[in-house]
């Protein structure tokens, strides 16, 4: 056995959701060491600007070269087919790859392994390693952990809320370089399809089913089953015509799952592995990124500042159940739009899943409350009061870097004169005591 490795923190997994925890601890002055592995399978993924946008915002820069420019998406669903929109191709195993090096140039360890067993305690965790580079496994002992490695993280059997059985079945081929690159997706009977081509040739199809209504083949056979499906899908037909051979067939999980617990006292999940909606529509990337910004900040609390741990946990759940919620609501509403199959049993499951309530805004419509809530305090999660709203359920701390609460308590104190009781709040400036009295009106404050 190798010797035992002692390190301060390790984020498990190396996709974006692990990367952006990563590069937010080291910002924050934490030594950090990443365990991964390259991913099972080589995808094309089709991302939005505004992944690009998040990817830029936590510091990933270099490993943006995978993606391409944008490029057309044809959608046919609900009845009729745009070519408005355009999203931008990623050849994940090239975009991996990259994402690992720039790690590493950010000065953070990165170690090629496996972990085949896990031991937590209270003061600590140790973990038993295969590095890709050695023989015998290791011992990795740290005070803290970062799960990261996505939807297939390992859960407690209990811990878990799962939606709607769903397997993406995916088909990738290699055709001759050049030619234009592009996308579509277009929904049918037991699911929907969705098929790209990148400039260097290689073309993915995808044919996302749930498993309870189409009978699969085994192994072998997914290959000629995806190919066979999609012949009768208009969208597909283009990309089936492009010469191409076979890279690999394969099946994999992509229905929504949410921890039931998503931090621990020297724990927490990030990502896929808290939290998974429906990728539909390439969101798969951007819900990661979504559910794993506030990370760094909560580490960092629950580390050095003991007192404030209980506000982080509570932050962080609040913020990964809530975003779970959304995500949810808005691929029922996005799946309600589709007609044609209502009846399917595909369709069916999941108009009406997770529930019946707008996908944003609260549960109910209540009047705007303050309650002190956890909130991010530059590097730390602290108390703080907010306004809650219908809209906001999880409560409006600042707007534009002022406080909102003692603003919106000292106006309902002074009604007729709320300029002059905000001006002493905001600097004795009446001109945005007046500015944000017509922020509060327009929000139906007042």
């Amino acid at each position: 056995m190798s010797p035992t490795l002692e390190r301060d923190l390790v984020v498990l997994g190396a996709g974006p959701a692990g990367a952006a925890v990563a590069l937010g601890l080291r910002r924050l002055g934490h030594a950090v060491t990443v365990v991964g592995v390259p991913r099972a399978f080589d995808a094309i993924e089709g991302v939005s600007q505004r992944v690009v946008a998040g990817l830029r915002g936590v510091g990933i820069e270099a490993a943006l070269a995978a993606i391409e420019a944008p490029s057309p998406r044809h959608a046919t669903w609900a009845g009729s087919t745009t070519e408005l929109n355009s999203e931008r191709l990623v050849d994940r195993a090239a975009f991996d790859r990259l994402l690992w090096q720039e790690l590493q140039d950010h000065g953070i360890e990165c170690l090629a392994a496996r972990v085949l067993r896990w031991w937590p305690a209270d003061d600590g965790h140790t973990l038993q390693i295969q590095r890709s580079d050695a023989v015998q496994p290791q011992t990795l002992r740290t005070r803290f952990v970062a799960e990261a490695r996505g939807r297939l993280a390992p859960h407690a059997a209990a811990g878990v809320t799962r939606g709607p059985e769903t397997v993406a079945l995916l088909w990738r081929g290699q055709s001759a370089p050049g030619g234009e690159s592009g996308s579509a997706v277009q929904s049918l009977a037991e699911g929907w399809a969705w098929c790209a081509r990148l400039p260097g040739g290689a073309v993915a199809l995808q044919l996302t089913v749930d498993p309870s209504a189409v009978r699969l083949p085994p192994r072998s056979g997914l290959g000629a089953f995806i190919r066979e499906r999609l012949a009768r899908v208009d969208a597909a037909v283009p990309f089936l015509a492009i010469p191409a051979a076979e890279v690999h067939a394969l099946a994999r999980t992509s229905g929504a799952v949410l921890a039931a617990e998503v931090s621990g006292a020297n724990w927490v999940r990030v990502g896929d592995a808290a939290m998974a909606a429906d990728p539909l529509s390439g969101n798969g990337i951007f819900q990661s990124l979504s559910s794993a910004l506030q990370a760094p900040m909560v580490i960092h609390t629950l580390l050095n500042h003991p007192a404030d741990a209980p506000h982080a946990r509570r932050f962080h759940h609040e913020r990964v159940h809530g975003l779970f919620q959304r995500f949810a609501r808005i691929g029922r509403d996005f799946y309600a739009q589709e007609q044609a199959w209502a009846d399917e049993p595909f369709w069916a499951m999941r108009r009406g899943w997770p529930d019946a309530l707008p996908a944003h805004g609260g549960e109910s419509e209540v009047s705007p409350r303050i309650e002190q809530r956890p909130v991010v305090d530059r590097d730390r999660i602290r108390l703080a009061e907010v306004v809650l709203t219908a809209d906001q359920p999880l409560g409006i701390w600042h707007v534009d870097g002022v406080e909102m609460a003692p603003l919106w308590r000292a106006a309902r104190t002074a009604p007729g004169r709320e300029v002059e009781a905000i001006a002493p709040l905001v600097g004795g400036s009446m001109e945005r005591a007046q500015a944000a009295l017509r922020w509060m009106r327009a929000q139906a404050w007042l």
